[in-house]
């Protein structure tokens, strides 16, 4: 199922990257390093389900991939990697979570699937906003790559669930992210 966001991010979220650019940078790669981390979290914790095993761990390498190429951007800027901090919007989101190991395996998926959408759009107005030239071929390409692991989250959870359960729950945690990406404070940072 292909679904959009309900909330569109607004044009102040842009120019705020842009006239930081160095500090979206910075937590860009904290958000590569956390989304491999959580992949190979999904690995351990459901080594029963071999197709999403084999899903996570090619998201894990690609998501590594993507932290590797953004920490050379920083290195070739005269930066370094920022210690991990708290996503606001990833803790607001997972709050919206259901417990219990299948319902959890689900909601992981979708809002697993709706931070991918979420990355998708903002890494696509970043590449929208700058020159041409290979940082702008960087941006579209990671967000092409946003796009893919959108999709693959929601196949996942049809693959686990009935599809109308996934359908309305999908629409529940979409309602529920445009809420919190509506109230979320504009700065230079992905989410």
């Amino acid at each position: 199922m292909n679904f959009e966001l309900e909330f569109a991010t607004p044009q102040a979220w842009t120019d705020a990257v842009i006239a930081d650019f160095d500090q979206f940078l910075v937590d860009h790669a904290a958000a590569e390093k956390k989304a491999s981390s959580m992949a190979m979290t999904m690995v351990a914790h459901y080594p029963d389900r071999p197709e999403l095993v084999s899903a996570m761990i090619d998201l894990a390498l690609e998501e590594l991939t993507h932290f590797r190429a953004v920490a050379r951007l920083l290195a070739q800027r005269g930066l370094i990697l920022g210690g991990d901090q708290k996503d606001p919007y990833v803790n607001q989101i997972r709050k919206h979570m259901r417990t219990g190991r299948d319902g959890f395996l689900i909601d992981q998926l979708l809002v697993g699937g709706i931070i991918e959408a979420r990355g998708a759009e903002r890494f696509g107005l970043v590449a929208d906003a700058l020159e041409s030239g290979d940082l702008k071929r960087f941006y579209r390409s990671i967000t092409r790559s946003e796009k893919n692991h959108k999709f693959l989250f929601v196949e996942l959870a049809y693959r686990y669930a009935d599809a109308a359960l996934v359908d309305r729950r999908l629409r529940e945690l979409v309602i529920a992210e445009a809420d919190i990406v509506r109230d979320l404070p504009i700065r230079a940072a992905l989410h």
